[in-house]
């Protein structure tokens, strides 16, 4: 049986992994950020916990709509990566112990992260930060396989980190009594990379080795699938499907 990833070691693996976050990683539509923020009031009154916030990609997003955003995130190194923010203050900590005080945000955040969370524990610590009328989003981008070069993309992917568990995650929100309400939407966002940059969208997965045959073979694969599908720019496209799911506290 397939350890749950909370237990795989989520708080240090992407370590090695913060530069290519950084420049490789796609952000997220800004409809979906509408989304998440629809009705929430004046934005320059809004707190927002972004939790497992990596480099800051998601976090930056709600500053630059005026948000004052605390960024949680356990990994010293991807904290160290992030481009800084005038109304982002990166914080170390996890989804389970965040730091934060009771009853203290508006609208906590998880981009690409809530997978890698114990759900029970961090439900229970999501409920305690939010304020009585607060909000609760979790979102990922997922390649869009109806696309062959990014299904292609993602079979590579497959293979070469032996079907590893967090590529079946769960992209959901887990019924809870603490949220027992929940919408969900959909959005499209599209990345566009040369080769440089694919091999980077590849080796920010923590999953992908950094070194060794298969490296070497993933290295040779993304090469010639890059060769096939690279427009006359040398530009190749991969498509996302951003899926966010939204629980309002009850009245």
């Amino acid at each position: 049986m397939t350890a749950p990833l909370h237990q795989l070691d989520p708080l240090n693996r992407f370590s090695d992994r913060a530069a290519d976050y950084v420049n490789h990683r796609p952000s997220y539509p800004p409809d979906a950020i509408a989304q998440i923020l629809s009705g929430l009031g004046d934005l320059s009154q809004l707190v927002v916990a972004d939790i497992s916030a990596g480099t800051g990609i998601s976090s930056r997003l709600f500053g630059e709509r005026g948000c004052r955003v605390w960024a949680i995130e356990p990994n010293a190194a991807m904290q160290a990566a992030a481009e800084p923010h005038l109304n982002v203050e990166y914080r170390l900590g996890t989804a389970e112990q965040t730091g934060l005080a009771d009853q203290s945000v508006n609208l906590v955040t998880c981009f690409q992260a809530f997978h890698w969370f114990n759900p029970e524990v961090a439900l229970t610590e999501f409920h305690r930060i939010l304020k009585p009328s607060g909000r609760l989003a979790l979102a990922w981008n997922g390649r869009d396989r109806s696309d062959p070069f990014t299904n292609e993309f993602g079979e590579l992917m497959r293979q070469v980190s032996d079907k590893h568990p967090a590529l079946d995650r769960s992209e959901s929100f887990p019924d809870h009594s603490l949220f027992p309400t929940v919408q969900d939407y959909r959005f499209t966002i599209t990345q566009v990379h040369d080769l440089a940059g694919l091999i980077g969208n590849a080796k920010s997965r923590s999953y992908v080795p950094r070194a060794g045959a298969a490296y070497e073979k993933l290295l040779n694969d993304l090469k010639a699938l890059y060769d096939r599908y690279a427009d006359p720019q040398g530009r190749v496209f991969l498509k996302y499907q951003t899926t966010v799911f939204i629980g309002d506290l009850p009245q």
